[in-house]
């Protein structure tokens, strides 16, 4: 007769981490942040109030690591659609960083106002330490290079182009019942375009 294999008493830190962060959004969504309690996050999570304090150390600690999962799956998304073009169809990666910023921001809406509407950065050096601005600054850069548009500061038009997307995300939430997230992209990309002196060829 086999025994069953014993399986570990505990998750590994990293699961457990996880865990305590679904568990959190799982409870700001339905409660809000400010009333929800850690030791409501820790039974979510199945864990005792000393592993909460082993990975965070407050409620904002993990709103802070939401918002990094956030920015993170939002990154991943933008890189896969861009990969997709071909190695020089610079005009087509543009675009499909203006599409996949859009689709992926509203994919984890729910995650996005939780974390940034819930709380804010510190600084102004850690609003602006953003890793999807570097991102298309790095492909206004190396559009550049390979000749298909000419973008005098890379770093400024990213900063612009970013926070402009920003921008008519919000006023769409405000003003359609119903977003359309393929208009509201093409008019995006249109926008890119323009930024780097391209015109869309219908």
């Amino acid at each position: 007769m086999t025994q069953a294999k014993s399986q570990p008493r505990t998750k590994p830190s990293d699961e457990r981490r996880a865990d305590l962060m679904d568990a959190a959004l799982k409870l700001f969504l339905e409660k809000g942040v400010a009333p929800t309690t850690i030791e409501q996050i820790t039974a979510g999570a199945s864990v005792a109030k000393g592993t909460f304090y082993l990975h965070f150390g407050s409620k904002d600690d993990v709103l802070a690591a939401l918002r990094e999962r956030f920015v993170q799956g939002l990154l991943e998304g933008i890189e896969t659609a861009v990969s997709r073009r071909p190695a020089q169809d610079w005009p087509g990666k543009l675009e499909a960083w203006a599409h996949a910023s859009i689709e992926c921001h509203f994919d984890a809406l729910a995650l996005h106002d939780i974390v940034f509407h819930e709380f804010a950065p510190h600084s102004r050096e850690e609003h602006s330490d953003n890793v999807l601005v570097a991102h298309l600054a790095a492909l206004l850069d190396a559009g550049g290079a390979a000749g298909a548009w000419s973008v005098a500061d890379s770093r400024f038009t990213a900063v612009f182009l970013f926070h402009g997307f920003h921008g008519i995300v919000d006023e769409a939430l405000v003003l359609e019942k119903r977003v359309n997230r393929a208009r509201l992209g093409k008019k995006l990309a249109d926008h890119f375009f323009r930024a780097v002196g391209l015109r869309r060829v219908a």
